[in-house]
């Protein structure tokens, strides 16, 4: 393609990403929060409240994801049938709904219970995001889109932890709720307000964009289509084949020991720095920990944009995966070693940047062979079948941490998953030959 078209190319995509990428990214935003926020209460008054060990807590915390794997898959094709705008609005309110209600649990078990039915009211979202980045961007300017978008995941935790201790700080007692109630009330009503801009903000393909000029939408329609039939031609995957296929598998494995990290940072991170009273002698207050919390994922933000933006200009995908995968994996183990808590906090930072530069291009991968119905049932698969580690990561860290009474049991786990993926990773590079696409 030479700089004639390169330039106008460019300037459409700037557009698409200016329009779509900060209200997708507020969405993730809002989204991650209430997934995750259960991590927060956990350690201010929630698990004294209801009696919840640290098994139960992880148990509560990841059950929310056999919810998610039940319904993945049906949603994401729902979303292509019936495009984002209406599909995403239907998902926002029934998880705003649920996210809301949990302020007012009145034991373990209604939160268990309630959990699950986050998870029920959630699936979809992320694959389904994930996809309707295939219906803007081309090939080679995805994973930084991805990027852009995911970066609301350690901004979440950045933000959202600092916010969320301030509101369970400064919220007890407001309607006669505890500090971390009144905190799943305020974080869960913006998801169900979002849920109606959506409806109107959202434009479901280019060709409906009427924010895109005419010329705009004929060049990013034709060259997404030209995009979409090479991928069909040379590889040709059926739905049915991008449900079976190990390939599809194998990246599963891949998202799983990439989501472990994340969610086991996620839900224990808070309870660790609460530990550090014990093991380092430290005294933090409530805002303190929460201010702490942010500083891995501040700086995993800032690497998620860069490391993407070198994966898309380079070209490169299976080390842009499995470098930080391996960093993150081997420093996140001798984390609770150390002998003081600044020196943990570096690892734990290692870890966090790892994991969160891995994501957005792990992304990347799956649709350099997927199109269409194809794409949107792989994609909610891997999706799907990745995140059984939101259970696994915080029910096995619980479990460890009751049987051995120290964090650390946990901690190698999450380092031993991560660094199988990333061997994974480099074992099926970028893209199927051809050969073995059309068995």
């Amino acid at each position: 393609m030479d700089s004639t078209k390169i330039q106008p190319g460019n300037r459409v995509l700037a557009k698409v990403a200016l329009r779509i990428m900060p209200f997708l990214a507020l969405l993730y935003f809002v989204n991650y929060l209430d997934r995750v926020n259960i991590g927060f209460a956990a350690p201010n008054g929630m698990n004294k409240e209801l009696g919840l060990s640290a098994t139960a807590f992880g148990f509560a915390s990841g059950v929310f994801f056999l919810g998610y794997l039940v319904l993945e898959v049906p949603s994401n094709l729902a979303l292509h049938r019936f495009g984002a705008r209406r599909w995403m609005a239907r998902i926002m309110i029934t998880w705003g709904v649920v996210a809301t209600v949990m302020a007012f649990v009145p034991n373990a078990t209604t939160l268990i219970i309630l959990r699950f039915l986050l998870g029920v009211a959630e699936a979809g979202f992320f694959p389904g995001i994930i996809l309707y980045l295939t219906y803007w961007f081309p090939a080679s300017q995805r994973a930084k889109a991805v990027a852009l978008f995911m970066a609301a995941v350690p901004v979440s935790t950045a933000i959202g932890s600092t916010l969320s201790s301030l509101l369970i700080a400064h919220g007890h007692g407001v309607f006669g709720l505890s500090g971390w109630r009144f905190m799943f009330l305020v974080e869960g009503v913006p998801a169900i307000l979002l849920a109606v801009v959506t409806w109107f903000y959202l434009t479901d393909r280019p060709e409906k964009a009427n924010w895109l000029t005419a010329a705009e939408r004929d060049w990013l329609a034709a060259e997404l289509d030209a995009e979409r039939r090479a991928t069909e031609a040379e590889h040709h995957w059926p739905l049915r084949k991008a449900l079976t296929h190990p390939r599809i598998l194998a990246l599963a494995f891949v998202y799983f020991g990439i989501a472990y990290g994340l969610y086991a940072l996620g839900f224990f991170l808070p309870t660790i720095i609460k530990g550090f009273a014990e093991q380092f002698g430290t005294s933090f207050t409530t805002t303190q920990s929460g201010l702490i919390n942010a500083i891995p994922y501040v700086i995993g933000a800032v690497a998620m944009v860069l490391w993407a933006r070198h994966g898309d200009r380079t070209g490169e995908r299976k080390w842009h995966v499995a470098l930080p995968m391996l960093l993150g994996g081997a420093a996140i183990p001798i984390a609770l070693y150390l002998g003081n808590p600044f020196a943990a906090m570096v690892a734990v930072t290692v870890c966090a940047t790892g994991v969160c530069a891995a994501l957005p291009t792990f992304w990347a991968l799956p649709s350099n062979f997927l199109s269409g119905a194809a794409a949107a049932g792989g994609i909610a698969l891997i999706n799907s079948l990745g995140n059984i580690s939101g259970f696994a990561a915080p029910y096995l860290t619980g479990w460890l941490r009751d049987l051995t009474g120290t964090q650390r049991a946990g901690m190698w786990a999450v380092g031993g998953c991560m660094i199988a993926a990333a061997c994974v990773a480099l074992a099926l590079g970028a893209k199927p030959k051809a050969s073995a696409s059309r068995e």
